[in-house]
């Protein structure tokens, strides 16, 4: 059987907007070689692609994005979240240094109130509180519905993931409450999908070509009858499924993270990295089996590779660009 362990590594999400598929790269910056923002932003210009994500605010980042048109999703880093969640004023000074300044003039379209947050720890239980605080700061700050407030999650928020129609959120239970708080406002629910960690993991169970867009595999959900040909496809839809038994189908799903390193580890190579992410590309206009109709908004990891992260070799090595802005493979955004 092709994988219990197949959803319950990775992460993934899709969204509708306004029916167009739409890319975007993040912008890690743990790196003493990195480019100049200016260089950065010119960089995604020249490549067409129309997104960012950053994980922390950086003025000098946002001043570079000013008048690109680039789409930014904003982060809040998992340090400041307590704070946020406690107090309405540290709320508003943070939307009065890091949003009021800079928006229209970037096109901030959502902040994520963290990033892979540890799920049995008080600041889990804190996110929506601070989601909720920056709002109300940013309703007060005359720019209301115009940046939607979100949190960004990992697969394992959910289990039973295989087969997708029996994915349900995960106990410490406190999915349910942010998926309906979402609903309301409509904003979507950011969710980082690694079939590459996954297959990583369980070579037993998960072929390569699975995991990487490639011919060969086919996997059948009897819940629902819905056939997938690629791991990517059925971690969004383990997502949808959980959405929907926590009462919350509605809330849109984006991919806000995705990728696969050129180097440094097993299946890590060049070729793996670009038939993954090209995969990617090519297929979020596509939707998943479960909702076709839906292009899907994503966002790859990463622009560069960061010669600082921390952790194994192939955390260094997700980038589509040295730090040079030379390619480490080709690729087509658009």
């Amino acid at each position: 059987m092709l994988a219990r362990a197949l959803l319950v590594i990775g992460v993934l999400a899709t969204i509708l907007t306004g029916g167009v598929q739409s890319i975007g790269v993040c912008n890690g910056m743990i790196g003493n070689d990195l480019p100049s923002p200016q260089d950065v932003v010119q960089l995604y210009r020249s490549k067409g692609i129309s997104n960012m994500r950053i994980y922390a605010p950086h003025s000098d980042v946002m001043e570079a994005l000013r008048g690109s048109g680039i789409g930014l999703v904003l982060g809040v880093d998992n340090g400041d979240i307590l704070g946020l969640a406690a107090s309405q004023a540290s709320a508003a000074s943070w939307v009065q240094t890091n949003v009021s300044p800079f928006y229209p003039g970037v096109n901030i379209t959502y902040i994520s109130v963290g990033n892979e947050v540890q799920q049995d720890g008080v600041v889990a239980t804190s996110i929506l509180s601070a989601m909720q605080n920056l709002e109300a700061a940013l309703a007060a700050a005359g720019i209301s519905g115009h940046i939607k407030v979100s949190t960004c999650v990992r697969l394992d928020v959910i289990t039973n993931s295989f087969p997708p129609s029996m994915a349900t959120f995960a106990k410490p239970n406190y999915m349910p409450n942010i998926v309906l708080h979402l609903a309301t406002t409509g904003a979507p629910l950011l969710v980082n999908v690694y079939p590459y960690f996954a297959y990583r993991d369980n070579q037993k169970d998960i072929s390569l070509n699975y995991a990487t867009f490639q011919p060969g595999t086919t996997v059948r959900d009897d819940g629902n009858g819905l056939v997938y040909t690629n791991l990517f496809d059925a971690m969004v839809d383990a997502i949808h499924a959980a959405l929907e038994k926590a009462k919350a189908p509605s809330v849109r799903v984006v991919v806000s993270e995705s990728g696969w390193p050129s180097a440094g580890g097993t299946a890590a190579s060049v070729q793996n990295a670009q038939a993954y992410n090209q995969g990617v590309i090519n297929h979020v206009g596509k939707g998943t089996p479960k909702k076709p109709d839906e292009p899907l908004e994503a966002y790859l990891f990463a622009m560069f590779n960061e010669n600082q992260k921390p952790g194994e070799l192939t955390e260094r090595n997700f980038g589509f660009f040295y730090p040079s802005q030379s390619p480490v493979y080709p690729i087509t955004f658009k």
